[in-house]
């Protein structure tokens, strides 16, 4: 059985935890020394705005720290109902920001795979860990580890102008933090290998019609486009779209007699949750469904 699955169906077995009141954080709290990134909490949809903008969003030491923070307040909130991931300003995230890669003066070499293992593991991990659904909206150019980073959500919007760059065969690396388990499990090994060899932009409906990308909004759209994910978000059965996310992701690695198993182990959990009983008193009395989460 795929132990990944296994633990995550587990934990749906566990008592519920009293669902907090407040679904906000108070804007003490939400600004709370974030320099590199907003946060905020609302609702119980957590939303990440990557804020280098001048720097086209890439990662530094600070950010990783922050995203770390920001992940420890949500995997703690009671009540969370999803997370909403995107960057500040013409790009999404250029990847590794080089000025903190730079070599040595005396010419000594660097242990690349130190930061890769301890943020950007940490970091993809933790959000497919989520037991609640992660939105990406890709507001421009993912490129290098910030392609891997959209790649690491569970849903990815893009506007028009995005785009995918694989950049690491300018400086004679390859794609990581997942990029070459991501790649070719979405877009087949022939169309990774020619992203990560040529390293050509993929414009955002290119990638949509890959399955990159899950749909394609104009660059105007995009306020509207985060409203509308928050509300789908914050007014959803999110354990069946935790159950979901966790299915999904687990049919990869498991055989079709394993993945029945572990469908019937969610499907039997969550007819026993309030928005279950809620779905179906509303299908019966041609209504729309109040969810609570539950």
């Amino acid at each position: 059985m795929n132990p990944r699955a296994d633990a995550h169906a587990a934990s749906l077995h566990a008592p519920e935890r009293p669902m907090r009141q407040e679904t906000r954080m108070n804007d003490a709290t939400q600004a709370a020394a974030y320099t590199q990134i907003e946060f905020t909490l609302d609702d119980g949809v957590g939303r990440i705005v990557l804020n280098r903008p001048d720097r086209m969003n890439s990662f530094t030491e600070v950010m990783h720290h922050e995203l770390a923070r920001a992940l420890d307040t949500l995997e703690a909130f009671d009540g969370l109902r999803g997370l909403i991931l995107t960057g500040a300003g013409r790009g999404f995230c250029a990847g590794q920001d080089l000025g903190e890669r730079k070599p040595a003066e005396d010419g000594s070499r660097r242990d690349l795979s130190l930061a890769l293992l301890k943020h950007y593991r940490p970091l993809v991990m933790r959000l497919r860990a989520l037991p609640v659904p992660v939105v990406c909206l890709m507001n421009g150019v993912a490129a290098g580890a910030g392609a891997s980073l959209v790649l690491a959500c569970d849903v990815v919007y893009a506007v028009e102008s995005a785009r995918f760059v694989q950049a690491f065969n300018k400086i004679g690396l390859i794609p990581d933090a997942g990029g070459t388990w991501f790649l070719p499990r979405l877009v087949g090994t022939g169309r990774a290998l020619g992203m990560t060899l040529f390293g050509e932009p993929l414009p955002a409906r290119q990638a949509e019609a890959w399955g990159l990308v899950w749909k394609v909004v104009p660059d105007d759209a995009r306020a509207d486009t985060l409203a509308e994910i928050h509300a789908t978000l914050a007014s959803g059965p999110t354990r069946a779209y935790g159950a979901a996310k966790q299915a999904l992701h687990a049919a990869g690695g498991n055989t079709l007699e394993q993945h029945f198993e572990l469908e019937a182990r969610l499907q039997r959990e969550l007819g026993y949750t309030d928005d279950y009983l809620e779905g179906m008193h509303a299908f019966a009395q041609k209504r729309a469904p109040t969810f609570k989460g539950r």
